[in-house]
């Protein structure tokens, strides 16, 4: 993503002042180097810091230029596409159990941090709501939400009359709301653990772009430009990043390009009808339709093109239209912003670690959930750096074999979509 592109975005346009970072001028020697710095490595990096490691950070542009800095802002504790019982079935029910507490822990932990060291980030823990937008989708939120109880989770059901007076979706046959979950503004969050970290004695270095990392003796030697830093251990957090080392990983992922939309801001008594609880939604669709607010009542929306190539304009329509058909908004809202970004998909779903070397981890898998991910995903990462034996975290550890035929693999989000449209179209009716 170039930078015109990323700044572009609602966040950057509302942001605070960016933390005081590093410019690396000369080799320098670590206990741990952190690759990326988004909200997985910064937070790796604070955790470490306050152990008293010596950590520096590398970013190739800029703190919140990638993912951690064009989402949309939902901070929502559970898998996109992986229920509890999937969970369970595939690891095992105590390796499963012991992934599905982390994960969901990963709002309460998200606010928490943010409370505690007063970070200014337009947070709001008021629940996420997940809507069913048949029957048949509602019966399977019920399964959903029994799991997560049983895992002491704050989830509960609300029915159609409920959920339809919290949401005004036209669509709606009840819905899931978890307690734990809310939205922040990304960014602003982002610089937080940067500051942060930096508090804590961590070490960021900007416009450092990591272009090969080698063993050098009995330590890890990376290239940066013109200069080296050597480290006892490395960590590779660069979400879908394809450049330079980060390679590593976007080659076991699908990149899923999303394109997000924020609105004018609403007149209050709209803004009031659409989400009296000001609750971020998603629904159950296949073609998923998702809102929330901004502090300034923005709407924010997001969407995927079966055709990539133009799309940017052509999304940010899209994504008005569909709000005011959504919502039964009286006319179509004015955008003020549009950006996209890059999710990173596992083929399973689920978030891993990767072993390069020893002491060379890689992590990766939110799966669009990154907000409350990254923050048990980062603290992870720093209980392996700091000697934790991977096979004993609650993430798995997966092979970093590449996804066969990885450049016909991301063409397959822009078949899925075409796939998701008709699905809808025949669960409500001809209606979606």
């Amino acid at each position: 993503m170039q930078a015109s592109e990323y700044r572009d975005t609602l966040w950057w346009a509302t942001a605070v002042t960016p933390p005081a970072t590093q410019v690396l001028r000369t080799p320098i020697r670590v206990d741990v180097a952190v690759i990326g710095g988004g909200l997985t490595g910064l937070t790796a990096a604070w955790h470490l810091a306050r152990q008293g490691v010596r950590v520096a950070v590398l970013e190739a542009e800029t703190i919140g230029s990638g993912a951690s800095g064009v989402n949309a802002g939902f901070v929502v504790p559970n898998f996109a596409k992986a229920d509890p019982a999937a969970v369970v079935a595939r690891l095992g029910p105590e390796r499963g159990t012991r992934l599905l507490q982390l994960v969901g822990a990963g709002a309460d932990r998200v606010f928490a941090t943010v409370r505690d060291h007063q970070i200014d980030c337009d947070a709001e823990q008021v629940g996420w709501m997940h809507v069913a937008h048949t029957d048949k989708m509602l019966a399977a939120l019920h399964k959903r939400a029994e799991a997560w109880r049983k895992l002491g989770r704050p989830v509960r059901m609300l029915d159609a009359g409920e959920a339809r007076r919290r949401t005004s979706l036209r669509f709606c046959a009840g819905a899931l709301l978890d307690e734990s979950g809310g939205m922040l503004h990304p960014l602003k969050y982002t610089y937080g653990l940067a500051r942060l970290a930096i508090a804590a004695g961590a070490r960021i270095f900007e416009s450092t772009p990591v272009r090969r990392v080698e063993r050098n003796g009995s330590v890890w030697r990376l290239t940066a430009g013109q200069f080296y830093i050597d480290a006892d251990k490395v960590l590779l957090c660069t979400n879908a990043t394809t450049s330079g080392i980060a390679s590593r990983l976007a080659r076991v992922v699908v990149p899923l390009r999303v394109y997000q939309a924020a609105t004018a801001p609403l007149p209050r008594d709209i803004a009031e009808r659409i989400a009296p609880g000001r609750h971020p939604v998603a629904d159950t669709r296949a073609n998923l339709f998702t809102y929330r607010l901004d502090r300034d009542n923005r709407l924010i929306s997001g969407g995927m093109a079966m055709i990539p190539f133009g799309a940017h304009d052509r999304m940010a329509q899209m994504i008005a239209g569909r709000l005011a058909t959504e919502l039964g908004l009286p006319d179509i809202p004015r955008i003020e912003h549009a950006w996209r970004g890059t999710a990173a998909i596992t083929t399973d779903f689920l978030p891993h670690l990767y072993e390069f070397g020893p002491g060379f981890i890689g992590g990766i898998g939110c799966n669009g959930r990154g907000i409350a991910l990254t923050a048990m995903l980062g603290e992870t990462l720093s209980e392996a750096a700091s000697g934790r034996r991977l096979g004993d975290l609650a993430i798995p550890v997966a092979a970093a074999h590449a996804i066969p035929f990885h450049l016909l693999a991301q063409a397959a989000p822009s078949l899925a979509i075409a796939q998701a449209r008709w699905q809808d179209y025949r669960s409500t009716g001809g209606r979606a």
